[in-house]
C-alpha cells in the first residue's frame, strides 16, 4: 500500500509517499479501507517530533481519523463485517490507502454523510464529547465558552453544546471566522485580535470553558467562571505558565468552587476509548441523524499532498476541518 510517512521530524515537506506492506487486522481489531482521513494538529506536533505515537501505534504514519469500508475483520470481531461504511478513531496510521482500527473504536457512517465528512467527526467528536459533557458536565440552559470557535474543535464544540440546550460563546481571530461561529450557533463570537473576551463576558458569566490556548487566557478563564464552574484544558498553545504582570489567584478557585481539569486523548487505554465510542454513537449520534449538527470542510487535498495540507493547518486561515483524500482508491 501506499502510505504516507514522517521521513524525519521537520517541516511539512518531510512527509513523503512510501510503499508499506498492507496491515492484518489482530483478533479485535479491523482493517479500513481509507477513503478520507483528516489532519490534526496533533499530526502536525508528531511530525515535528513532539508528539510521539503509542508504543502500539504507526510510529511514522501520521493521521488520528478515517472513514472508509471495512475490508478485513479480526477473529473476535461481530460487531462489523467487509463491507460496512465506518468513521473511525486511531491511535495513529491514518495516512495510507490501510489502516488498523479496533472494532470498538468505530462508528457507522451516517447515511447522509460522505466519506470527507465523516473522516472529519472522530477525533474532534471523541474530544469535545469527553472534555465538554464528561470532564465538564455541561448542561442545558448554561454558558459555554469555547476559544478557537474556527478550529475542528471549535465547530464542533459550538453545535454540539447548541444542541444540547446550552448558550455558546466562543473566540476566533477574525470577524470572517467570528461570523462563521455565529452561523454556526453561537450566541456571542469575539474577534480577540480587536476585541477583550473578558471585558464582553465579565457580566454574563459562564459555567463551563474548553480551552486549548493557556497562556494568559488562564486568569481571564478563572475570572469569568461562575461559582461551581468548570475550566477544561485540552491544550496550551500559548504556554502553560502566565507570563507577564498578570497573576493566576488560585483563591478563586476556593471562592468559586471551581473545577479545572484536562486531557489528552491518543494515550488513553483501548477500554477508555471503547466506552467513549459507545456513549458517543448513544448520545452524539441521534444528533447527527437529526441534521443538528454540520460537518464543516475548510478544504480537501489529495493524500498525496499532505504536505500543502499540514502547511494550510499551520497557517491557522482555514475555517473548520482539512480533509485528505486517497486518490488510490
Amino acid at each position: 500500500m501506499k502510505a504516507i510517512i514522517i521521513t524525519e521530524p521537520g517541516a511539512p515537506d518531510v512527509l513523503q509517499i512510501r510503499e508499506r506492506e498492507r496491515p492484518l487486522p489482530a483478533a479485535s481489531e479491523v482493517l479500513i479501507k481509507v477513503y478520507a482521513a483528516g489532519v490534526n494538529r496533533p499530526d502536525v506536533f508528531q511530525r515535528k517530533g513532539n508528539y510521539p505515537p503509542p508504543p502500539d501505534a504507526p510510529q511514522d504514519i501520521p493521521g488520528l481519523e478515517v472513514a472508509g469500508v471495512i475490508e478485513e475483520i479480526g477473529a473476535d470481531v461481530t460487531a462489523w463485517k467487509p463491507g460496512d461504511r465506518v468513521c473511525a478513531l486511531l491511535a495513529g496510521g491514518g495516512y495510507a490507502e490501510y489502516a488498523l482500527a479496533q472494532a470498538t473504536h468505530c462508528l457507522p457512517v451516517p447515511a447522509s454523510l460522505d466519506f470527507a465528512q465523516a473522516a472529519s467527526l472522530p477525533e474532534t467528536m471523541f474530544t469535545v464529547w469527553h472534555n465538554v459533557f464528561q470532564r465538564g458536565r455541561l448542561q442545558a440552559g448554561e454558558c459555554f465558552l469555547v476559544h478557537g470557535g474556527s478550529s475542528g474543535i471549535g465547530i464542533t464544540a459550538i453545535q454540539l453544546a447548541k444542541a444540547f440546550g446550552a448558550k455558546v460563546f466562543t473566540t476566533a481571530g477574525s470577524d470572517e471566522k467570528c461570523e462563521a461561529c455565529t452561523a454556526l450557533g453561537a450566541d456571542i463570537s469575539i474577534n480577540y485580535k480587536t476585541t477583550d473576551f473578558e471585558e464582553v463576558l465579565k457580566k454574563l458569566g459562564v459555567d463551563v470553558i474548553l480551552d486549548m490556548v493557556g497562556g494568559d487566557y488562564i486568569p481571564k478563564n478563572l475570572r469569568l467562571l461562575r461559582e461551581e464552574g468548570r475550566l477544561v484544558f485540552i491544550n496550551t498553545m500559548k504556554g502553560g505558565k502566565v507570563k507577564g504582570a498578570d497573576e493566576v489567584d488560585f483563591s478563586l478557585i476556593m471562592r468559586k468552587r471551581l473545577t479545572v481539569s484536562g486531557s489528552t486523548l491518543r494515550n488513553r487505554d483501548h477500554a477508555f476509548k471503547a466506552a467513549l465510542t459507545s456513549d458517543i454513537r448513544k448520545n452524539v449520534w441521534p444528533v447527527l441523524e437529526k441534521a443538528l449538527f454540520k460537518p464543516v470542510i475548510a478544504r480537501t487535498f489529495p493524500l498525496a499532498e499532505a504536505a500543502q495540507a499540514h502547511a494550510l493547518m499551520e497557517t491557522s486561515d482555514h475555517i473548520g476541518k482539512i480533509i485528505l483524500l486517497n486518490q488510490w482508491t
